[in-house]
């Protein structure tokens, strides 16, 4: 059974280069939040409610985890088997649903608008992770993970390419961004929004993690450039924070790997996070945003460091 540190620095925190000691509060520890998940995923941060919210995929629900209180309830039972989560330039929580095979928003009252559940006649796959950028677009991986069996979805046939799409943030149009990422799976933008980083979940030999351009006018990406290979790590949800780092979703079933991996904006790795399991997807919250909160395979873990999530 997991337990917390003994002792600060958590020995749980590895530096791989000396600029992480920037980024490493010495008086900060892993603290696991909340168990009992069967796969979680997709953390996001409601700061004005000072909660947060992840998916159960296989238990098709959303948890929340109250900061004033610790508590853990769930926020909403039957979800679709949501995975990836963030929230529109309003506030609203956007989900990706396996089982839906569509992007949907929750409105203030509680009602679910669907953003984009199909493209050019087709049905969407299953959307995976899913970011929300100044211009009120929304962009979205859509691999067929959902497809393959009943755990994390339903079977079906699959109708279009593994994309990565964009919801335009005034008409509504959806359009691909790209449609040659080996099934595309997490994804963030640089703190400028310059760059867009995404996660190829299928390229081999190894997971890679590209970097492309962003057009001036938001609506176009370019320029693919691998900016990390994984090697025997397996990539999955990935956050930049205000500096260009990038924190990403870490592990491949091995104590070494398990956690969440650091890298520049170069791909230079610079600290591990290690936890007693896979950790699918992460983002930043608390009141400063500089509480990093970690959905791993069965359970939710922060850590306070010493750097900000981009805005």
């Amino acid at each position: 059974m997991w337990q917390p540190s003994d002792r600060y620095p958590d020995p749980r925190i590895k530096s791989l280069h000396p600029d992480f000691a920037k980024y490493h509060l010495a008086s900060a520890a892993v603290e696991m939040l909340a168990g009992g998940a069967r796969w979680a995923e997709g953390p996001v941060w409601f700061g004005d409610g000072r909660f947060l919210l992840w998916s159960d995929i296989p238990n098709d629900r959303i948890m929340k985890w109250d900061e004033t209180d610790g508590s853990v309830s769930v926020f909403r039972d039957g979800s679709n088997m949501a995975n990836g989560n963030t929230r529109d330039r309003a506030g609203r929580l956007v989900s990706c649903e396996h089982l839906g095979r569509r992007v949907s928003r929750t409105e203030y009252d509680g009602s679910i608008t669907v953003l984009a559940d199909s493209f050019d006649g087709k049905r969407l796959n299953s959307p995976n992770d899913v970011v929300a950028k100044s211009d009120n677009s929304i962009w979205f991986t859509d691999p067929p993970f959902g497809l393959l069996g009943f755990y994390e979805g339903r079977v079906a046939r699959q109708e279009l390419p593994a994309n990565v799409y964009r919801i335009d943030g005034v008409s509504g149009e959806i359009t691909v961004l790209a449609s040659d990422v080996e099934c595309p799976n997490g994804l963030c933008f640089s703190p400028d929004e310059k760059k867009l980083y995404i996660v190829a979940s299928r390229a081999r030999p190894n997971r890679l993690i590209y970097a492309y351009d962003v057009s001036a006018d938001g609506k176009s990406i370019s320029n693919r450039t691998t900016v990390i290979d994984c090697g025997p790590g397996t990539s999955d949800g990935i956050r930049c924070d205000e500096d260009g780092n990038l924190w990403c979703g870490w592990g491949m079933g091995s104590e070494e790997l398990d956690g969440v991996r650091v890298f520049n904006d170069q791909g230079v790795p610079l600290g591990h996070i290690h936890l007693p399991e896979r950790c699918a997807n992460i983002c930043f919250g608390g009141k400063n945003r500089n509480r990093l909160f970690m959905a791993a395979g069965k359970s939710l873990f922060s850590l306070f460091v010493n750097v900000r999530g981009a805005a």
